[in-house]
């Protein structure tokens, strides 16, 4: 029976110093053995014409799911194959245009092992990533991808830790090459997470947000006071836009504007909005990214810009809007 031994803080500090050392060596030596073999892996995957199919058991399965994620999200179609329940009909999913992606650090997998002889006769490709190139896995793959560590970073050597963060790393540097090769830009990863906020930042547009139609305040330059002011309530925006004949854009008309006109003790009964309006307002194409508009409105310190499209007065956009649709 062994003696339970609580570290102190200098001793846990020590230990994980080790254990980040030990996994980031074992980065390094995978860079350094980089050959053609990862030339020929990173071809075989950006030529595949259907989808890459990521396997592997227990920890390097937990790997392989991540590794799918991170192809499917940046250009390559992938998708994580559980090798038991691959052997029980969901081999089916494999087709002669896939490639089969396989981890494994010993190489000797009995699960994967045992789907080589039906993987084969598909006619599916495979690239093996293990730690071992002599392994029935390395021998039988198309393409070996070397993830060897010298030891596990638990001071067992036996948890599986600096041979799945090298597997990781080395999978993460397949991605980013793939995603590099593919043309791959910050709109086509928003098409892919358009849940998130970069998919927001970078799906949203100024036209998506604004206030158009009949929540759009506006007013005639020769409007009076009274009706700008009867606008902003109504629309309650704290701002109308001012238009000419034409409805073309001449300025807008806010709460700040009423406060500068009462210090200057004018008749308001007497003036029209024309004389009290904020001439060359902020304003914002439709087309603009909302990002865009964010940032315009920090930049100029307003809380609201004005829409246009083409020229022409088509909405108003304020940052709660933006607030509320995720963008900020």
């Amino acid at each position: 029976m062994t003696t339970q031994h609580t570290p102190n803080a200098a001793e846990l500090l020590a230990l994980a110093r080790d254990v980040l050392n030990i996994e980031a060596q074992a980065i390094q030596a995978v860079a350094g053995r980089l050959d053609d073999s990862f030339i020929a892996a990173h071809q075989l995957m950006l030529g595949c014409q259907g989808r890459v199919v990521v396997a592997g058991m227990g920890k390097s399965g937990h790997v392989g799911r991540k590794l799918a994620a991170t192809l499917a999200s940046t250009g390559t179609p992938a998708f994580f194959m559980h090798p038991a329940e691959a052997a029980h009909g969901d081999l089916g999913m494999i087709t002669a245009d896939d490639i089969v992606l396989a981890l494994s650090n010993s190489g000797e997998s009995d699960e994967l092992v045992t789907l080589l002889p039906a993987i084969k006769r598909k006619g599916a490709r495979m690239i093996a990533m293990t730690g071992n190139p002599d392994s029935t896995l390395g021998q039988a793959a198309d393409i070996h991808l070397n993830a060897r560590v010298e030891k596990e970073a638990c001071p067992l050597n036996l948890a599986p830790t600096a041979s799945t963060t090298a597997a990781l790393a080395l999978g993460d540097a397949l991605a980013v090459c793939l995603l590099e090769a593919r043309g791959f830009g910050r709109d086509d990863f928003a098409l892919s997470h358009p849940g998130g906020s970069l998919g927001r930042r970078l799906l949203v547009h100024v036209r998506d947000v604004m206030r158009q139609g009949d929540e759009l305040p506006m007013v005639k330059q020769t409007a009076s006071v009274r009706d700008a002011l009867f606008e902003i309530t109504r629309k309650g925006l704290g701002m109308t836009a001012v238009v000419d004949d034409h409805g073309k854009l001449q300025g807008i008309f806010t709460d700040g504007d009423l406060r500068r006109a009462m210090d200057r003790e004018l008749d308001l009964k007497a003036v029209d909005i024309a004389q009290l309006m904020t001439r060359n307002p902020k304003t914002i194409a439709a087309h603009k990214l909302a990002a865009e508009a964010v940032q315009l409105m920090e930049q100029a310190k307003v809380y609201v810009v004005l829409v246009l499209d083409e020229g022409k007065l088509v909405g108003a956009l304020r940052m709660h809007d933006l607030l509320r649709a995720g963008v900020v």
